[in-house]
């Protein structure tokens, strides 16, 4: 094998390992949580009662839904996830428009395809789970995007990870059908927005932006 061959191997091989999983993907825009500075002070400890449903409430649970990620550096990448969560999607009226979803996460109960990154994840270093062992996300709208087509919908709402408490939109598609409740979402968060800063060493640089995908199929009550 040539010279010239292997070293087109060797460019391609590492140009894959340096592709950023969240160069595609929708961003999520923060702003500062919703309501007043006094009330969101005092939420801050990600202690928050689950909100009175107004409709028909249906149970997120680890059984039927997902909530996973994948974070990168320079040379490669890791999917993980949480194997405990819970929350509701409160359906107003049987449609998307108007209704709410809301999740708590046990943030002790990350995971990642290496048992080393897993543990260090659990540190100061990204979510200091023994300070924060919660994160929460309670959505304030769901609106209809419909320049991108039916069943696509903006989520807006207060995500609260790490102890820092912002509001944050992004793209999702919503199904709503006689036996459940679908929502899918696929876009890119930026970690350092929630105080998670760790850059990791000079050749192994974490990117900022996470991927994040939600797969939540609540059934609906008969």
């Amino acid at each position: 094998m040539s010279k010239l061959l292997i070293g087109l191997l060797s460019f391609t091989i590492f140009l894959a390992a340096c592709e950023d999983p969240a160069a595609n993907k929708p961003k999520a825009t923060t702003a500062e949580p919703t309501g007043n500075s006094a009330a969101n002070a005092a939420n801050n400890s990600a202690t928050a009662m689950a909100p009175a449903a107004t409709g028909n409430e249906m149970a997120i649970t680890p059984e039927n839904s997902k909530i996973v990620f994948t974070g990168s550096k320079v040379n490669g990448k890791h999917e993980g996830g949480f194997n405990k969560f819970s929350g509701a999607i409160d359906l107003v009226d049987g449609k998307a428009d108007g209704s709410s979803v809301w999740v708590d996460i046990d943030m002790t109960s990350v995971f990642t395809d290496a048992d080393g990154l897993t543990k260090h994840l659990m540190t100061g270093d990204f979510f200091d789970v023994a300070k924060y062992p919660k994160a929460s996300f309670r959505s304030t709208r769901i609106a209809a995007d419909t320049a991108n087509g039916a069943n696509n919908y903006s989520i807006i709402g207060d995500l609260e990870l790490r102890g820092v408490k912002k509001s944050v939109t992004f793209p999702a598609t919503i199904n709503v059908t006689d036996n459940n409740v679908a929502v899918n979402a696929d876009f890119s968060i930026n970690r350092k927005n929630f105080g998670i800063v760790y850059a990791g060493k000079a050749d192994d640089l974490i990117r900022d932006d996470v991927v994040i995908n939600l797969e939540l199929n609540a059934p609906r009550k008969k």
